[in-house]
């Protein structure tokens, strides 16, 4: 006996047998659905309903493999077709755009600023080396017939 009541932890709470586990205390739960982010959505299943195709969820990771692959594909143009980014697209101001140039640019941000009371003025302190943060962004570089435009991945992949 615990906080007043007496049951069975072990088989959830009822007699042996009748309840089954679940999480929590005392809880049965439904079975949570799997999500696989892996499984990229058809064009055409898209084009058959009438609206966009949908971008993954985990873009994020998406946009990190890709950036680890792309630089050591032997042939940049079939990377791009295998991660189905838009040589040619329509923008949602329907702008048509043509991919000129992908940018993968190594950020490190080896100080810090702290702006003083009133932010008139500011302290600079560079970081130790375990402080050091290193990332890299991916930019896609289309021309619209007049200037070039930066997208990111997930822009690119909403392209028309």
């Amino acid at each position: 006996m615990h906080g007043g009541h007496e049951h069975d932890h072990v088989n959830g709470g009822g007699t042996l047998g009748t309840m089954r586990q679940g999480a929590g205390h005392n809880r049965q739960t439904e079975p949570k659905r799997v999500a696989q982010w892996q499984t990229p959505h058809r064009r055409d299943a898209a084009a058959a309903g009438g609206g966009p195709q949908p971008v993954e969820t985990d873009i994020d990771l998406v946009e990190g493999a890709f950036v680890e692959g792309f630089p050591q594909a032997s042939d940049a143009t079939s990377f791009l077709r295998l991660a189905r980014v838009p040589f040619e697209g329509v923008a949602a101001d329907g702008a048509k755009l043509a991919l000129l140039r992908v940018e993968i640019e190594h950020v490190a941000d080896v100080g810090s600023i702290t702006p003083h009371l009133g932010g008139a003025s500011f302290r600079y302190d560079p970081l130790p080396g375990r402080m050091v943060s290193c990332r890299k962004r991916l930019r896609l570089v289309y021309f619209d017939g007049q200037k070039a435009r930066t997208l990111g991945l997930a822009e690119a992949l909403r392209l028309a």
